[in-house]
């Protein structure tokens, strides 16, 4: 009983009873007191939680848009080389990229900073290249996209389809002559396949034409939507030779005579990658310029097989840079008191993302094993760049979404990925035309008109 008094005092010390008055005026305290007398103990720390709103702030966990920790299937000076890009993409590239982005105009000088990085034409063996993995140069265009998607596309040409063409289709001379330059980005190459009348009929269709004229060849035709060709040393240009009706591909400098580049603009789409018109007329290119592994579109097809793989992982890139923001923006972002990434929709979204997101990244590692080993065919490039790039355009759409209104602003990120994701999805391969190589290669039909 003495203990109980004891009890009760100390309770009479601890009340203000002036407050008590006053709530004893908006309630009635006996009910209120024989209400909590009946709560088990859960229900008392929910009520107490309630009345004192006492919500620890904990920090949020770490963004991580790798979440089945694929990246700790790499080698320790892999995964080095991974954080060595991303660090360099983070501090010197990321800063200015909305700028140029705006501007539609190319950052120059980023170019000794990426020669500095070292990492053009990583997959190729000699003439001043790594000779690394598949699984790392897509693991590179992938960190390129994750930050900006015209810089990635900007090195995607430079490494994939200008020096790939010579890697593949050129003789040892024209391969000494120019992968160790373009390698350092001493040199800068374009890629001319796609025409102002013929995108998908490439392998058919091709209006440009070649002609052989002694030891010269004579070029005719145009180019449209060719990247980095308004400022590009050298054009792979690949035309139909009128003797015998087959595609031929030829290293076309810029000073050659009849050569003439027209920048394409009031582009929406990978703004900072500068597009240009070619229009050759009676271009005039020596015997020793025309690579001699390129003789039919089979050739050409082998340089975009390996260079679609290459879009499928920038695809990944694109998506994760949106999600990333999103996930972030969200966490920081408050509504009605809270941030609005504790909202059920909110995290709905969220989860979408990162399941299409986590899906593309073990498809596409799946890809460059199979090109590691040597086992890579059109229809896996063509599965990837189908499927990554429908969910990169779902992502980005979403990404769009959980921000809002501003998700529309440039200063927030999305909507230049938003925007980019659109010029992904088309270019190297339209979602139908690569399907109807994974058509073909399952039925045994080709569907092709």
């Amino acid at each position: 009983m003495l203990d109980k008094v004891k009890n009760i005092l100390k309770l009479i010390k601890s009340v203000d009873l002036e407050q008590l008055e006053k709530i004893s005026k908006k309630v009635d305290l006996a009910e209120v007191l024989g209400a909590v007398s009946k709560m088990d103990e859960n229900q008392l720390k929910m009520a107490m939680k309630m009345l004192t709103g006492s919500k620890k702030k904990k920090d949020p966990p770490p963004i991580n848009a790798d979440f089945y920790d694929i990246s700790a299937k790499l080698s320790e000076e892999d995964r080095a080389l991974q954080m060595k890009v991303r660090s360099f993409l983070e501090t010197e590239i990321k800063p200015l990229v909305n700028k140029y982005w705006l501007r539609d105009e190319f950052p120059f000088e980023i170019i000794p900073k990426l020669r500095e990085l070292n990492v053009c034409g990583y997959v190729y063996e000699g003439y001043g290249c790594a000779g690394g993995s598949s699984l790392m140069d897509g693991i590179i265009a992938a960190e390129f996209g994750r930050v900006d998607p015209s810089i990635a596309t900007f090195l995607g040409v430079q490494s994939g389809l200008a020096m790939g063409s010579i890697y593949m289709c050129g003789s040892e001379e024209q391969k000494n002559e120019w992968l160790p330059q373009m390698q350092q980005l001493n040199k800068i190459g374009a890629f001319g396949l796609t025409e102002p009348l013929v995108g998908s009929a490439t392998a058919g269709g091709l209006t440009t034409t070649c002609k052989r004229d002694g030891d010269k060849w004579v070029l005719n035709g145009q180019k449209k939507w060719i990247g980095n060709s308004t400022f590009s040393d050298i054009t792979i240009i690949w035309a139909r030779d009128l003797d015998d009706q087959q595609v031929k591909g030829f290293i076309v400098r810029k000073e050659n005579p009849g050569f003439a580049v027209e920048k394409i603009k009031d582009k929406m789409a990978l703004r900072i990658v500068q597009n240009g018109l070619i229009t050759l007329t009676d271009c005039v290119v020596p015997e020793s310029d025309r690579l001699p592994y390129a003789n039919s579109f089979k050739d050409t097809a082998k340089v975009l097989q390996m260079t679609r793989a290459g879009v499928a992982w920038m695809a990944v890139g694109c998506a994760r840079g949106a999600y990333e923001n999103a996930l972030d923006y969200t966490i920081k972002r408050e509504q009605f008191g809270k941030p609005i990434a504790s909202f059920q929709l909110i995290q709905n979204h969220l989860v979408e993302m990162l399941s299409n997101l986590t899906a593309m990244q073990t498809l596409v590692f799946r890809l460059s094993e199979l090109q590691d080993d040597d086992k890579l065919k059109d229809e896996h490039a063509s599965l990837a760049k189908v499927f990554c790039t429908l969910r990169m355009r779902d992502i980005v759409s979403k990404a769009r979404e959980v921000m809002g209104g501003n998700g529309i602003l440039l200063e927030y990120n999305v909507a230049r990925f938003l925007a980019d994701a659109e010029a992904i999805y088309s270019y190297e391969g339209t979602k139908e035309i690569n399907s109807l190589i994974v058509g073909r290669s399952i039925t045994g039909f080709s569907a092709f008109v």
